[in-house]
């Protein structure tokens, strides 16, 4: 459809009257949790007179969840008693107003300028039709329609999400009530921009919170906590909205965090020490986590093997888990320790790693995602493939030697095509045949890692070839 202007609306602005209502938050705050949902506590005044009153409580999100409601009187809690509470969402819009006047004369006006006045027969299915006085029938499609003119506004319909209360109060006079309730549409992630120096010896850390809202409400000065954690929820009955920004600026100096972290039952809780005002359909970002010349390192993984899903019996298909030439992997891995200069727990989110080239410009070099990660423990973050490194395997040797034992030999071959500089790769192996297995023999040091995993660390010069191999046997009952 294109544009329609909607006339002559008489007092489209108080289209449902608010009996004692007063507008404007004097306490707001605003949980939100990392999983697309928020609660909000909102604390306003009303005048009540002695008996039944109701009262509108508007500007609540249009996302909320109904059923979370909960009203409670500040004032005088003990002469307040609700009894109904209503959720009225049918807002103004070309949609309703169709449909509440239906029978009624309206005038139509099309792109071509032709008017249409008569009696509305139906709005629905992308069509106007109208009857005039002489009882001809006129068609219009909405498409077509520049603009619709309406008598005076028909009750029931509100121009924003609104809780309404049929209240029974004792007293009389102003009476400050808090409304809380639990909305979708809000989410927040945390953001991290690394810069790693030219060694990849140290990095720079800047965590930001990304704060999302497409609830369908804005929140003036807020008071804003963040909760980091994997909170059990029932499953929504409505859809949530999730809504990300791309930062691409690379970790810079800023001023000190305005975000106090403590724990909260088994979560964290970060806390923004100042008023936040999230406007509708906004994203924003506050730092609340800085490191700087924090110990960091990188490292290489040959990793051929396609994956590993258990033990279910004995495999001997001679074939299965050979690989030829793949990629060797570039990570970077450091501590959030406060020994090492972070000293800070990192909630889940986005983690983007730039370096700087000769000329002093940073450039991204990986970018991924991490999981709650405590203070004391180690982040690892895949960045992507090393260009100058080359890994190959090769299966030399396959025996079946009886009915319950099998022995396969190895050849691992790594490459270092760079121009100077010697690097260690790791090389974990899955040994994925049966749980009952004996390395024979290796041509290097490995470690094993757990019940079904070996790993290799070797360094390899520039411009050289390292060649690995080991033979494995396996045995089962027969």
């Amino acid at each position: 459809m294109h544009k329609w202007i909607m006339i002559f609306l008489i007092g489209l602005l108080m289209v449902v009257p608010m009996t004692n209502a007063q507008d404007g938050s004097e306490q707001l705050s605003l949980t939100i949790y990392n999983q697309g949902t928020a609660l909000v506590q909102d604390v306003r005044s009303f005048d009540l007179s002695i008996g039944q009153n109701t009262i509108d409580f508007t500007d609540v999100a249009a996302s909320i969840d109904a059923t979370s409601v909960v009203f409670k009187a500040l004032t005088n809690p003990e002469d307040v008693v609700v009894l109904e509470q209503n959720f009225v969402f049918d807002l103004v819009g070309s949609g309703a107003l169709l449909n509440r006047y239906l029978d009624e004369t309206i005038t139509v006006t099309a792109e071509d300028g032709t008017t249409f006045t008569g009696q509305l027969l139906s709005g629905r299915g992308g069509e106007i039709i109208l009857r005039d006085d002489a009882g001809q029938v006129f068609v219009i499609s909405q498409a077509k329609v520049r603009d619709i003119q309406f008598p005076n506004l028909p009750d029931g319909l509100i121009t924003r999400p609104t809780l309404r209360w049929l209240l029974e109060s004792g007293v009389a006079g102003s009476q400050q009530v808090e409304l809380t309730y639990l909305t979708g549409g809000i989410n927040w992630t945390a953001d991290y921009n690394v810069l790693l120096n030219a060694g990849n010896t140290a990095l720079d850390l800047n965590g930001w919170v990304t704060l999302t809202n497409t609830s369908g409400a804005g929140y003036q000065n807020a008071r804003v906590k963040l909760v980091a954690g994997d909170v059990n929820r029932l499953p929504e009955r409505q859809a949530m909205f999730r809504a990300e920004m791309d930062m691409a600026a690379a970790a810079m100096p800023t001023a000190e965090p305005s975000v106090e972290q403590r724990e909260f039952f088994e979560y964290q809780l970060y806390e923004i020490t100042r008023p936040v005002s999230v406007a509708s359909n906004e994203t924003k970002q506050v730092e609340f986590v800085t490191g700087t010349n924090v110990p960091a390192n990188t490292f290489f993984v040959f990793n051929s093997f396609p994956g590993f899903f258990g033990y279910y019996g004995p495999i001997t298909d001679q074939s299965y888990g050979v690989t030829g030439v793949t990629d060797v992997q570039s990570w970077l891995e450091f501590s959030t320790g406060e020994d090492n200069g972070l000293g800070a727990d990192l909630p889940a989110g986005r983690i983007r790693v730039y370096q700087e080239d000769v000329d002093g410009a940073a450039l991204l070099i990986g970018e991924n995602r991490i999981d709650h990660t405590p203070q004391g423990e180690e982040v690892k973050i895949f960045l992507g493939n090393a260009f100058d490194l080359v890994g190959e395997r090769t299966q030399t040797n396959f025996q079946l030697l009886g009915r319950n034992v099998l022995e396969e030999t190895y050849e691992i071959k790594l490459r270092n095509r760079k121009d100077d500089q010697a690097v260690e790769i790791r090389v974990p192996e899955t040994l994925f045949r049966w749980s009952n297995w004996e390395i024979l023999n290796a041509s290097d040091e490995y470690t094993q890692t757990d019940s079904s995993h070996i790993e290799f660390r070797v360094t390899v010069e520039p411009g050289q070839e390292r060649v690995i191999t080991y033979t494995v046997r396996y045995s089962w009952p027969g």
